[in-house]
């Protein structure tokens, strides 16, 4: 785990372990981990990013909408270890993963976002309140198709690609690879921060 802080100080650089752990854990050069760590620490100078915090940076990008149910759901996924805060080693993982990451890895790392239970189950009512939290996050700004007019029918739909009942089934990790190959939504939705990074 990279080390922010030492002796009630956080550190201004990774160490040479911290970057050669985060080099082989992530899809960023050193340069890049230096260069994100120094923009982390300046938007987190404790080295831990809290809820609210992240919440807060997200909202700047939906200005149409509400992203906080998102965030909540987003933040449990980025850490890892539970502890309500996100560390630098978090945060750069789960950015290379979503930035850099094969498709598959984005995959999983996307079913994570709706398996609350971190059991690799998802049933209707787990996707459906992702699913209104994403539509609620983008506000006005998506014009959407009549069969995905609402969280409801959009969650229904999924259920019926996949021949499964929202009443009794639950979705595994499988399920949503075959809804990749099904929904275009999806796929731009795992390629969404390609680019940015």
């Amino acid at each position: 785990m990279v080390n922010n802080v030492a002796m009630g100080k956080t550190v201004s650089k990774l160490s040479k372990d911290d970057i050669k752990s985060l080099r082989n854990a992530t899809y960023f050069d050193k340069r890049e981990l230096q260069q994100w760590y120094k923009g982390f620490l300046r938007d987190c100078p404790s080295g831990q990013l809290t809820e609210e915090e992240f919440s807060k940076v997200f909202k700047q990008f939906f200005p149409f909408g509400d992203p906080t149910d998102y965030c909540h759901y987003l933040f449990r996924v980025f850490d890892v270890d539970n502890s309500k805060t996100i560390d630098f080693k978090e945060f750069i993982i789960a950015l290379s993963i979503t930035s850099r990451g094969s498709i598959d890895q984005k995959l999983s790392w996307s079913f994570r976002l709706y398996d609350h239970k971190r059991n690799g189950l998802v049933d209707y009512n787990q996707i459906l309140a992702v699913t209104t939290a994403i539509y609620k996050m983008l506000g006005t700004m998506v014009n959407l198709p009549d069969d995905e007019k609402t969280p409801e029918l959009r969650t229904e739909k999924y259920f019926k690609w996949l021949n499964k009942d929202p009443q009794t089934d639950t979705l595994v990790l499988d399920d949503f690879k075959k809804l990749l190959k099904v929904d275009p939504f999806i796929a731009n939705a795992l390629n969404t921060y390609e680019g940015w990074v």
